[in-house]
């Protein structure tokens, strides 16, 4: 697990964009966290580390939008979601075999219908400081566990000092 810690919606964002730079096709990050946590936030940063010019949204109430950029992103909700067979009717495996990268908000909750091969990042507001969480990155499966060095050296500098022994919370 490695965890980063951000002070800011910017800086948030800024985390995303890291991340996206690490990113290949096919690739399936699960956020997960309560509300306002700063999953959509991350969202955008990683949209636009994609290189993508259009607004990000949370697709809470289409589910899905696809945007297109360095890879194509497919960004899930699948918060209002009654039943895992609702992930597979999505066609989201149809996508993601196709190329790009899928971002699933609340992907816990649909962890069980998708492939056992992802990256979990997991969203928890400091109960003091609501501008700040930290966010924790697991690789789930054999291409995350051999790429969790190049994930570390992308949030490195938003490690927390217990992780990385650098001031939290701040960048290069």
């Amino acid at each position: 697990m490695i965890e980063a810690r951000t002070t800011s919606a910017e800086s948030t964002r800024a985390l995303g964009v890291a991340v996206a730079n690490v990113v290949e096709q096919h690739d399936l990050l699960l956020l997960s966290g309560e509300l306002g946590s700063g999953k959509t936030t991350f969202a955008q940063g990683f949209a636009e580390g994609l290189g993508i010019s259009e607004q990000v949204t949370s697709p809470t109430f289409v589910l899905l939008r696809s945007y297109e950029g360095r890879l194509r992103l497919h960004h899930v909700d699948v918060y209002r979601l009654e039943n895992l067979r609702e992930v597979i009717d999505i066609g989201l495996l149809e996508l993601l075999d196709e190329g790009g990268v899928a971002l699933i908000e609340w992907g816990e909750l649909a962890a069980p219908a998708l492939p056992r091969d992802l990256l979990e990042v997991r969203f928890t507001l400091d109960v003091d400081n609501d501008e700040c969480r930290t966010i924790c990155f697991t690789g789930v499966g054999h291409k995350w566990g051999i790429r969790e060095k190049m994930i570390a050296e992308a949030v490195g500098s938003w490690m927390s000092p217990d992780s990385a022994g650098k001031e939290a919370g701040t960048q290069s």
